[in-house]
């Protein structure tokens, strides 16, 4: 899937991921490959994701994440 994680100043990452695993208000969890379409707040903590040669974390303080055709945009704050 292709994920891009901005802010509003920058874009921090933008290319191929199989899994994100992202800090939502309730609790952490995961998109993988062809995940079914969703949206939602995220809160304080770490976005952990797999690129096709290595795993990065990423702190944030909060932001939304929209997963559709198999296509996720994290949009975050700090």
């Amino acid at each position: 899937m292709t994920l891009e994680i901005l802010t509003p100043e920058k874009k921090l990452y933008s290319g191929e991921s199989s899994s994100v695993i992202l800090p939502g208000v309730d609790g952490s969890f995961q998109l993988l490959d062809r995940h079914a379409p969703l949206i939602s707040a995220l809160g304080k903590g770490v976005i952990k994701f797999k690129t096709p040669t290595e795993t990065k974390t990423l702190a944030i303080s909060g932001g939304f994440a929209e997963c559709l055709k198999n296509k996720v945009i994290v949009l975050v704050e700090g």
